[in-house]
């Protein structure tokens, strides 16, 4: 174990991140002149520096012997340097000015994304690509898969080595959203998905405490690049994803100590052990002792201390099928500490579905939607355009039907239209001339559609998927769609009022003119309040999400509360304890939203006001009032009021 500072180990200095290797201090007559111009910027010009502003100043203070200095050097020189030089700004100030692509931290937290390893999936959707180096319906050419693979997909070293990127470039890395995306999760062993949250909670809070484990802790897996990744998608009529990928994983049988999955199906679910399923029995699956034993002692000690970690999980994304979702299946999830779940609906029409062999039907996705929404998650669901059956217009249909019906309305939404890529079964559809690529026009109407009638209490999060454009056969290569897409509607006049257009980022407004709207819908079983705090030009500053259900949920510890499903406070991340600097972060509006929230739920009758916290803003909610429940926090909604601390801008 090693500790990382800004002291000698070995003769060598030691930064955090990707610049730990690199030694400012032969350099530091080069690099104090152009530290102290970057500090001696005036903050509107300078937070943060675009390239061009930058640019000049490494061109008239260029590294010895040529080149430029990165601005993960200019940060270790800072930590370097800083102190003794009298550059009259902080470490946090400074890291601000040259921080690369700001817009990853102004929307609050920092996302930071992981993937599974490949593993056998339970669907047979013929739009899915079967690289078999992957998990299911991700390509090795994905930056985020590829970020993956070098750390062979091992939990500890991608959170670990993810931080350090964000850290050496001035992303503010205390607020983390991770994102476990891979395959269906829902079908790896329940030992696999306990160990690998766990390794991932331990990464940030040993990132966070200056602690470098990496060399006890992988990579533990083999190395899936040495598949044979060759697939022809027009040429079998059975998947052989799943049989490549279980003979690979047959063959390299991980030591018994290892949690890595070998075989389909949860392992030791006892999620209903301690009575938090209303009327539910605990019991192992057969396959516990082949997949081995979770264990939840671990997990739960990592949790424990993530709350109070350098670097906290404020936010927990998983994602899965809408048939694997049971309310076994709800409370594993929770218990893991998920607050949010991506779901791939793709389509909401049963022909649509059956064509494209998804596996499941719309029924399966209404039940899903109600069991996450009665447990409080976020639900972040996937449709796809363009697939098998579809046309330009039931594709606009049944887009619609996403937001109509009340049964489904999500929080969050990702738009695929259907690529073609070569290993996928719709290859064969493709040539046999019973599937077609919209045209470009078809298809920019469909998603300009889409974009316009996003009600403001959804975010769009994603357009297109970060596909390389030489894995697409045929079809949309261009990854700037959605801006395309905005333009048409900004052509026409129409308004985009999803959440992501409405973002502050890190504009400057005024707090006292901020207005509190509140818009109302019914979800499933439920009356959902969405509660922002707006500018007058409608820039959203803070949002919180309300739900009171119509009946007692199934599970017991929730009963008949009224439940926060999630608190968010925009503008670029602000580190835990720092002061706000003009940002929206630090300055109340959290606990504002969560009194407006107490006071809506009173006039309701509810007698108790629920939160389905993260990890790592426990004790935030805490300080707002709420007690520890077994998985949700929870406050009594008594008639006087309670005097609150200011809010920390996070996400539950």
């Amino acid at each position: 174990m090693s500790t990382i500072d800004s002291t000698r180990r070995g003769g060598r200095f030691k930064g955090r991140g990707p610049d730990r290797d690199f030694d400012p201090r032969p350099l530091r007559a080069a690099m104090l002149p152009l530290l102290r111009e970057i500090a001696a910027l005036p903050a509107e010009r300078a937070e943060p520096l675009n390239a061009d502003a930058l640019d000049p100043l490494l061109r008239r203070h260029p590294r010895p012997g040529g080149g430029y200095f990165s601005r993960s050097e200019l940060i270790a020189g800072f930590r370097a340097f800083g102190p003794e030089a009298g550059l009259g700004l902080d470490e946090a100030r400074f890291r601000r000015r040259v921080q690369r692509r700001p817009v990853r931290s102004q929307s609050g937290v920092t996302p930071l994304t992981v993937l599974t390893q490949p593993f056998p999936c339970p669907g047979q959707c013929i739009f899915c690509p079967n690289d078999v180096r992957m998990p299911k319906s991700y390509l090795s050419d994905e930056p985020g898969a590829q970020r993956a693979a070098q750390n062979r997909f091992d939990p500890y070293l991608q959170t670990w080595n993810r931080l350090a990127a964000f850290d050496a470039t001035g992303h503010p890395v205390d607020k983390v959203e991770l994102i476990v995306l891979g395959g269906t999760w829902s079908f790896y062993p329940e030992a696999y998905q306990v160990e690998f949250v766990e390794r991932c909670l331990s990464a940030m809070s040993d990132f966070g405490a200056g602690i470098d484990r990496r060399g006890e802790n992988g990579p533990r897996l083999p190395d899936f690049e040495t598949i044979d990744p060759a697939v022809d998608g027009a040429a079998f009529d059975t998947n052989p994803y799943n049989k490549r990928v279980s003979a690979f994983l047959g063959e390299h049988a991980a030591r018994p100590e290892r949690a890595v999955p070998r075989g389909p199906g949860a392992a030791d679910s006892d999620v209903g052990a301690s009575g938090i399923v209303a009327g539910a029995e605990a019991g192992a699956t057969p396959d516990a002792e082949a997949a081995g034993r979770a264990d939840w002692a671990a997990l739960e000690r990592a949790q424990r201390r993530n709350e109070s970690a350098g670097a906290r999980c404020v936010g927990l994304v998983l994602e899965t099928r809408p048939d694997h979702v049971t309310p076994e299946e709800v409370l594993r999830l929770r218990r893991l500490g998920a607050t949010k779940v991506q779901l791939g609906v793709q389509s909401l029409d049963d022909a649509i579905l059956d064509a494209n062999r998804r596996g499941h039907d719309v029924a399966a996705t209404r039940r899903a939607f109600r069991l996450l929404r009665a447990a409080g998650f976020k639900i972040h669901a996937h449709w796809m355009a363009n697939l098998l059956g579809a046309t330009p217009e039931s594709d606009r249909a049944d887009f619609a039907r996403l937001f109509e019906d009340a049964d489904f309305r999500p929080d969050e939404l990702k738009l695929y239209p259907c690529s073609l890529i070569e290993t996928a079964e719709l290859m064969r559809f493709w040539k046999s001339g019973a599937w077609r690529p919209y045209s470009d026009d078809e298809l920019l109407d469909v998603v300009a559609g889409a974009l316009a009638a996003v009600p403001r209490w959804c975010r769009v999060t994603r357009v297109i998927r970060d596909i390389s454009s030489d894995d697409i056969v045929v079809g949309n290569k261009r990854t700037n769609f959605r801006q395309i897409a905005e333009a048409q509607l900004a052509r026409r006049g129409s308004r985009i009022l999803e959440i992501r257009q409405r973002e502050i980022r890190g504009e400057v407004f005024d707090a006292e003119a901020l207005r509190l709207v509140e818009s109302g819908y019914e979800a499933g079983r439920a009356r959902e309040s969405f509660l922002e705090l707006v500018t007058e030009e409608d820039r959203i500053v803070a949002f919180l999400r309300l739900s009171l259900p119509r009946e007692r949920t199934f599970i017991a510890e929730l009963g008949d509360h009224a439940i926060v499903r999630e608190l968010h406070v925009y503008g670029g991340a602000v580190r835990i304890g720092a002061e706000a600097g003009g940002r929206a972060q630090h300055r109340g509006f959290g606990a504002r939203l969560l009194e407006a929230a107490a006071e809506r739920a009173r006039a309701e009758g509810y007698d108790t006001l629920s939160v389905i916290s993260a990890i790592g803003t426990r004790d935030y909610y805490r300080r707002q009032g709420f007690v520890d429940g077994i998985l949700y926090q929870h406050r009594a909604l008594g008639p006087q009021a309670v005097e609150r601390s200011a809010s920390n801008g996070v996400v539950s």
